[in-house]
């Protein structure tokens, strides 16, 4: 079995498991991956925090761009996911943690991410929960930061407004369904603008 096909079928099970903490069905495309990743300057950044890694669609990508001296701590709350990555990613960089996103300053003590990757389902998960991971992003994020975020519906950007002073919004077409990229960054931007 190819390794694209075993990582589909380990995405399902995980999402049978518990449809509400995994939520959706496939792991996200790989052109929506780096169209998100585009959105913030992974090759220039010394710590990137991924919030969901999965079955590793996303961490793949940030591998490859980040630069030999950065560092990658994924959060994936899901022992068995977090497994697969580790299993599936033998590099010194990367460093995977078993925790909610809602930990996140836990894990980080008094650094900041340069880039902070969410493929978390918000949309799916309890309000109150949804509510603490927001609230956490921007208190790691590095003043010239960005968080970028994927999701299946544009319901979550008022969300991120409250919480980020620029929010910046692509869509990526090609992926089923199309998926809604958010670039979120704590200083304004003046030239903002949403791009669909």
């Amino acid at each position: 079995m190819n390794q694209q096909l075993a990582e589909r079928l380990r995405f399902l099970r995980a999402f049978a498991a518990n449809p509400r903490q995994v939520g959706a069905i496939l792991p996200t495309s790989r052109q929506a991956v780096r169209d998100m990743l585009d959105l913030g300057d992974v090759p220039g950044a010394r710590l990137v925090v991924e919030l969901g890694a999965g079955t590793g669609s996303q961490t793949a990508e940030i591998l490859a761009r980040m630069a030999p001296d950065a560092r990658l701590i994924a959060l994936e709350i899901d022992p068995r996911l977090a497994q697969v990555l580790k299993e599936r990613f033998d590099d010194p960089r990367l460093e995977v943690v078993v925790d909610s996103a809602e930990n996140l300053e836990q894990h980080l003590g008094e650094e900041k991410a340069d880039v902070l990757v969410c493929a978390l389902p918000f949309t799916s998960l309890e309000p109150g929960l949804r509510r603490r991971i927001l609230d956490a992003m921007p208190a790691v994020l590095a003043p010239h930061g960005v968080a970028t975020v994927i999701q299946y519906s544009p319901f979550i950007q008022n969300e991120l407004r409250r919480r980020f002073p620029s929010v910046r919004r692509r869509i990526s077409p090609l992926n089923v369904p199309p998926a809604f990229l958010f670039a979120c960054s704590l200083q304004a931007d003046a030239g903002e603008a949403t791009a669909v």
